[in-house]
């Protein structure tokens, strides 16, 4: 681990808990089991085109509350959307301010408008890091080989010198295409794990 210079990380699931699976399980009635939402998360168009800045948050609803076919009103769903971010895990900001100190630090994260300004918010997890790369505000989401090739330009690091981690396997299988390596981690426990073998802590 002596050549690594950055770790990137993913925001939702790694350092900041988003509790959106269960929510959507109960919103359906139990039509979508754990991997359904999980996967509706990640594959849902409306999701999609939100969280790359290609619709508004009222058309992002509708389009998403007819995809799950639920009896609720744009404005209440946005409610409940936004009210399943929770803000950093316990500790998560302490780790970053200590590995700040040796890596660079930088998130690549699927979010949206919503969601970013109230992570902000909550705890300004922006100035956490050296490089934001947030999904809504460079037209590309995770896995697209776009936003790690747009990460890696813009950076000025050489992929093999990255360290990235996601919780979500099909986003760490995007990183390693574009040659950087990354570990599939759900939540700060794994994560702490992870950056123990690794020798990063």
């Amino acid at each position: 681990m002596n050549k690594i210079e950055m770790l990137l990380f993913d925001l939702g699931g790694v350092l900041v808990e988003f509790t959106g699976i269960e929510p959507l399980i109960a919103l359906t009635q139990g039509k979508l089991n754990r991997e359904e939402a999980r996967l509706f998360w990640l594959e849902s168009p409306w999701l999609a085109r939100y969280e790359t800045g290609n619709c508004n948050e009222l058309e992002f609803a509708a389009g998403t509350i007819a995809d799950l076919r639920i009896n609720m009103d744009e404005h209440t769903f946005l409610r409940e959307f936004v009210s399943w971010e929770k803000g950093p895990y316990p500790g998560a900001l302490e780790l970053l301010d200590r590995l700040a100190q040796r890596y660079t630090l930088a998130c690549l994260t699927n979010n949206n408008e919503l969601h970013w300004n109230t992570l902000n918010a909550m705890c300004g997890i922006e100035s956490k890091f050296k490089k934001c790369y947030v999904s809504y505000l460079l037209g590309y989401k995770k896995p697209a080989p776009q936003i790690f090739s747009h990460a890696l330009a813009d950076c000025g690091i050489t992929a093999d010198k990255i360290l990235f981690f996601d919780d979500n396997p099909e986003c760490i299988e995007g990183a390693r295409q574009a040659g950087i390596q990354g570990y599939c981690v759900r939540g700060m426990e794994e994560l702490l794990v992870k950056l123990n073998s690794l020798g990063i802590l």
